[in-house]
């Protein structure tokens, strides 16, 4: 097993940014998450223009590398190939992972957003080195989603075999149950991003997940 599955296996916390503009801020609480025990960077935005989003990819790789961690980037298969960032995160109207691959190779990492339990079986057939699965709760990064509930975390971890990842209104007065339902992985945006300490939330969620 490469270095990159076998921190794939291993992680626990995954964070996700929910940019609106070129914030110079960001890089500060990346290094913060990373310091309070996030396993995986994840750079999300859906307002970003291209050149923006890429001139802060390429700030995150050497804070992520200095870690040891893992960088993943939401949707822009075409930037992925700019930067050194280790895997493609997909939604569920995104490319095909039988394309992803064609374009991205073996050695990238390819997640996907699942939203059912069908959905979730059917990626990890597909080949799909992980999966989120969500909204559990209300969360206004996924607006035009219902939350899935706790009942689907039950069902997954039941049934799939790949690494997967609760995702949706997580913070730390509901990880618990979130736990409790069957998962081992949890990923935020503003239970990290959006605190007045980002590092100390970080550590209260990854000491709640141990």
């Amino acid at each position: 097993m490469n270095s990159k599955k076998k921190l794939l296996k291993n992680f626990r916390l995954y964070a996700i940014t929910d940019l609106k503009s070129e914030d110079s801020s960001i890089t500060k609480k990346v290094d913060a998450a990373l310091r309070g025990g996030v396993d995986i960077i994840q750079l999300r935005s859906k307002t970003l223009l291209d050149a923006p989003f890429l001139r802060i990819a390429q700030k995150f790789v050497p804070i992520v590398r200095r870690h040891r961690k893992l960088f993943f980037i939401n949707d822009r298969v075409h930037l992925m190939l700019l930067t050194d960032a280790d895997g493609i995160h997909l939604g569920q109207d995104d490319l095909s992972i039988a394309y992803a691959r064609k374009i991205l190779g073996s050695k990238r990492l390819i997640g996907r957003s699942t939203h059912s339990l069908e959905q979730a079986v059917r990626a990890e057939r597909e080949g799909h080195d992980y999966i989120g699965v969500g909204p559990v709760f209300e969360t206004p990064t996924k607006p035009n989603y219902s939350p899935v509930g706790l009942k689907l975390i039950e069902q997954v971890s039941k049934r799939v075999r790949i690494p997967f990842v609760a995702i949706g209104g997580i913070d730390a007065t509901n990880v618990a149950r979130v736990i409790d339902a069957g998962a081992c992985r949890v990923a935020v945006v503003r239970a990290v991003f959006a605190a007045k300490d980002v590092r100390k939330a970080a550590e209260v969620l990854l000491e709640q997940l141990k």
